[in-house]
């Protein structure tokens, strides 16, 4: 009987060895095919604003990388918590991809506790793609010439000036300018950067702080006015603007930046998520890419999938210390 195992399992060995094989080899036959049918990015904004513009410049440049199609889908709502749910939930195949910004990874786990993703377990981190430069914006028409002017005009009007945001990260960023400030203000909250900007021009709101593509034509044409940037980065299409920091004499502020990246469901096969990587990654690279995005303020920019979870990872305990120590309350 021993000598009949012995024997049954020596015939085995050779079935169990090409198994063992073919099971390796499987994630890397299904990467080399990739992809096969057309790949789904979701952006969890609006169309117009600085994510969406960024997701389309990618997408085009990936969609000829791989000869599929690139399909943008915006699903907006919930501070991307739509976008980001829906992402968490769908095959781990590599055909469904989301745009995840500061706001997905990092605002939303500070400041909800209720959300309907974990931002920790339920996506495979591909690559940071975009670092976006955001403004303080006033209408030209009747706004201050200089964020020293607004914040005058705010002290001598307390709790009768208001303004726009369309991303926790960026509301966050106007609670600190006015606490800094020392003015009372009030939020007015929109989904996106394109209602931000509807919202100046029509008067609902007195100043914005958004992202620079939606507003960068009417700056251009004089219906709005930039009075600062929110980070030390050069930007080639309003080279004269300065740092919020200085602008508003407040150089306890520091640097505020927004955000982007891809990432995929959890699970989704390694070589999968690396081959996602160098495509990114030669995407970033691009001329064209880094041009057409510099005029708009958005810094192309790729890293590894481990550099990224590790990016993210410390702007949450980063964020996590200001807002904590801010005592700020968004609700």
């Amino acid at each position: 009987m021993q000598g009949f195992i012995r024997l049954f399992g020596a015939s085995l060995l050779p079935f169990l060895l090409a198994l063992q094989s073919a099971a390796q080899t499987f994630p890397d036959a299904l990467a080399q095919a990739f992809p096969s049918r057309p790949v789904r990015m979701i952006v969890p904004f609006p169309p117009g604003g600085p994510t969406d513009l960024m997701a389309r410049v990618f997408g085009q440049k990936l969609s000829e990388e791989w000869g599929q199609p690139v399909v943008i889908e915006n699903r907006a709502g919930g501070n991307s918590a739509i976008g980001a749910q829906q992402t968490a939930k769908a095959a781990p195949d590599g055909y469904t991809l989301l745009v995840a910004m500061d706001t997905t990874l990092v605002m939303n786990p500070i400041t909800t506790t209720d959300l309907p993703y974990n931002a920790l377990k339920d996506f495979a981190p591909i690559s940071l793609t975009a670092q976006n430069t955001s403004l303080l914006i006033v209408r030209a028409a009747d706004g201050p010439t200089t964020a020293q002017e607004l914040i005058a005009r705010a002290k001598a009007n307390p709790g009768k000036l208001n303004y726009g945001a369309g991303t926790i990260t960026t509301r966050l960023a106007g609670y600190l300018f006015s606490k800094m400030a020392g003015i009372d203000t009030f939020f007015i909250p929109y989904k996106g950067s394109a209602e931000v900007v509807q919202g100046l021009l029509t008067g609902s709101i007195d100043f914005s702080i958004d992202g620079v593509a939606a507003s960068l034509a009417l700056i251009q044409d004089g219906k709005l006015r930039a009075l600062a940037k929110l980070n030390n980065r050069p930007l080639s299409v309003l080279p004269d603007l300065q740092p919020l920091s200085i602008a508003a004499n407040l150089p306890g502020l520091g640097e505020i930046s927004t955000w982007a990246g891809l990432v995929a469901p959890a699970g989704t096969p390694p070589a999968i998520v690396d081959k996602i990587q160098r495509a990114v990654a030669k995407v970033a690279a691009d001329s064209e890419v880094t041009s057409k995005l510099s005029n708009f303020g958005i810094s192309a920019v790729s890293t590894t999938p481990a550099e990224f979870d590790r990016y993210f990872r410390s702007e949450l305990d980063r964020w996590s210390k200001v807002f904590n120590e801010s005592g700020i309350k968004l609700d």
